[in-house]
């Protein structure tokens, strides 16, 4: 007796069926674009450094690790902020209604999603000329390319971004019911990361607050019982470590460190520095001579 089998067709949640560039730039510490928009997606990884982008959801700070979106028709610039960043920017054309999810999405990436980019990043090197630092508005096929390379490409990315909507859809998850430990464990992250992304500002206890959206009780209760430290014990402990890497530079001077890392004068400055290091400033710059 013949078998009657039935085709499943497989479904498509995200399909891409044009790409348009591929960039893999290594700006200077001066770069800035003016901008632009189009009628396709684009994404911005950045591998080293730090970049500052203008788009729809405002003035985005995007660093090492971090990607970011801007769906089709979204006007967006960027510039290098305090270094000299490696950034790799993608365009393809994508019409799936998932997409929808990835509109002003801005996280940085696990390594299991930074292999699927590394991937497609080697599958575009195979199948494209890709000369490093010129921008390109057409993508000029190899001669003798790699078997199968822009299908594999295509598929790298499809997977690529699947699996990065699915982290999202599983921590929003995570985020509905997430543990008391948890709670306060991301809490004291998220300190930590305002402090770093504001080390040039004065930083005070209600502003961090206020940020997180939390009372000053409860986040000074917690931080304190997490780190053993108080926040604004903290906040000195990272600028004078912060103080300390910009004078082994030698690129700035006491008082230039006291300015940018936004102490009220360099005697205030020095003062904090000794009570965290046991030398003043001054002392601490000398002895590097050495």
């Amino acid at each position: 007796m013949k078998a009657s089998y039935i085709k499943t067709t497989l479904k498509n949640v995200v399909t891409v069926k044009k790409i348009v560039t591929v960039h893999d730039y290594e700006f200077d510490k001066n770069f800035s674009f003016e901008g632009e928009s189009h009628d396709f997606w684009e994404m911005v990884y950045v591998d080293k450094g730090k970049i500052m982008v203008n788009c729809d959801i405002g003035e985005v700070q995007v660093s090492s690790g971090e990607v970011i979106f801007f769906k089709p028709n979204e006007f967006h610039s960027s510039r290098s902020l305090d270094s000299a960043p490696n950034v790799l920017n993608l365009s393809f054309e994508c019409k799936s209604s998932a997409m929808k999810s990835l509109e002003g999405f801005h996280e940085k990436l696990n390594n299991n999603l930074i292999f699927f980019l590394v991937s497609f990043l080697k599958e575009c090197e195979n199948a494209y000329e890709l000369p490093k630092n010129v921008p390109l508005t057409k993508l000029v096929r190899k001669k003798g390319a790699k078997l199968g390379s822009e299908q594999l490409l295509r598929t790298y990315l499809e997977q690529f971004l699947i699996l990065l909507m699915r982290s999202m859809s599983e921590k929003q998850q995570f985020m509905m019911f997430p543990s008391k430990e948890s709670m306060q464990h991301h809490l004291v992250q998220d300190v930590k990361k305002y402090v770093v992304e504001n080390e040039r500002k004065v930083i005070r206890n209600e502003d961090v607050c206020k940020y997180l959206g939390y009372s000053k009780t409860y986040v000074s209760k917690i931080f304190h019982e997490q780190t053993g430290k108080t926040l604004a014990h903290y906040v000195n402990e990272y600028k004078i470590h912060k103080a300390k890497e910009l004078l082994r530079e030698g690129v700035m001077n006491v008082s230039e460190v006291s300015e940018y890392l936004a102490f009220d004068n360099p005697q205030y400055f020095s003062r904090v520095f000794k009570k965290y290091c046991g030398i003043k400033p001054t002392q601490f710059k000398n002895s590097l001579k050495r």
